[in-house]
């Protein structure tokens, strides 16, 4: 589900997660897929988390490579997919709500698998993480330090090419509801 909606939030080119848009400019600055900028920034976020959570989870740690390995083939297809059924080329309103939809669905399954809490995107297990051993169980404040990571990856990548993508109205809809 959330690369689904993830794939269609790149598509549309009306913004995605603060995460993903983080990527998809890292993708650019580095000539690389989406896959790749995806995979290696949620790889590097695993680590991060063992660090934040002051001790090593093995099992913990394999789960989100496993995860974000599958997720970030999946992103490229759905994007892939999508863009070859045209949603980049349909007019401005069909891609706005094509890409508020895209943010519903994975909103709502980033909040799926965080209950759960079974096997989670590297990027959600730090929500988590942030939420009960830093922010005294405070969702949004843990959601909003996670999201300023990825904000201020953006903002290097623009200082450094003068470009943004997959920064526009989504990406704002997802920094004021998600984790509400």
């Amino acid at each position: 589900m959330n690369a689904f909606g993830n794939g269609i939030t790149i598509s549309s080119n009306i913004g995605t997660a603060p995460w993903g848009a983080s990527e998809v400019n890292l993708a650019h600055i580095f000539h690389t897929s989406i896959a790749l900028a995806m995979f290696l920034t949620g790889f590097l976020v695993a680590v991060i988390n063992q660090l934040l959570m002051r001790h090593f989870d093995l099992p913990r740690f394999l789960d989100e490579v496993v995860f974000i390995a599958c997720f970030s083939y999946f992103i490229n297809l759905f994007t892939s997919l999508f863009s070859a059924l045209g949603l980049p080329d349909l007019p401005l309103p069909w891609r706005l709500v094509a890409g508020l939809l895209g943010i519903i669905t994975l909103g709502c399954s980033i909040s799926f698998c965080q209950r759960a809490n079974l096997l989670m995107h590297p990027n959600d297990d730090t929500t988590n993480i942030l939420r009960f051993m830093y922010c005294k169980n405070k969702v949004v404040r843990a959601q909003l330090i996670n999201f300023s990571v990825s904000l201020l990856l953006t903002g290097i990548c623009w200082l450094a090419t003068g470009k943004v993508y997959a920064v526009n109205i989504g990406t704002l809809l997802c920094l004021l509801v998600n984790g509400r």
